[in-house]
């Protein structure tokens, strides 16, 4: 057997064993015995269901995405804040939308998805595969085809560079 098959997904593995030894706040030899065999096990388990390894095109280019994200997390609760507390909700303007997909790679399309709800005043809510579509729900929509290529431009076509086609 080679070492892949005993360590599948060694940084798995190596988180595991780290967030084990941080929930027990313990370096106990048996806390760090059963986070090891936990760390091993799991991930060998997991190994045949787990999707093909993720291709980045453009590694690098993930410290400017997430970067971007934190920053339109923050704007984003400073405007959901402002929408909340200054305006009545009678002048709240929700909407579903329905964003056209050029992504093909399952992953990017997850991470999209996740961008999407992790920034505030908007959450995915179904990947519809035959039409290619992303449905979200958005807070306050003055204009949707703005909306649409805003998150285009600024999420999908970043994540369309740095995946490469399944």
């Amino acid at each position: 057997m080679n070492a892949t098959a005993w360590f599948p997904h060694p940084l798995l593995s190596a988180a595991l064993l780290g967030v084990w030894l941080l929930l027990h706040n313990s370096l106990a030899p048996g806390q760090v015995l059963l986070g090891g065999v936990l760390a091993l096990t799991i991930p060998w388990f997991v190994a045949r269901v787990w999707p093909e390894p993720v291709r980045l095109r453009r590694p690098g280019q993930w410290l400017r995405y997430v970067g971007r994200l934190l920053w339109d997390i923050v704007i984003a609760n400073v405007q959901v804040a402002w929408l909340i507390l200054a305006r009545p909700p009678a002048q709240l303007r929700p909407a579903f939308i329905a964003l056209p997909l050029e992504l093909e790679n399952e992953f990017a399309i997850a991470v999209l998805a996740a961008t999407i709800t992790l920034t505030p005043g908007t959450i995915s809510i179904e990947f519809i595969p035959d039409q290619r579509q992303l449905r979200i729900h958005c807070l306050d929509v003055a204009d949707e085809a703005a909306l649409i290529t805003l998150l285009k431009n600024r999420y999908e076509a970043p994540l369309k560079e740095m995946f490469t086609p399944c």
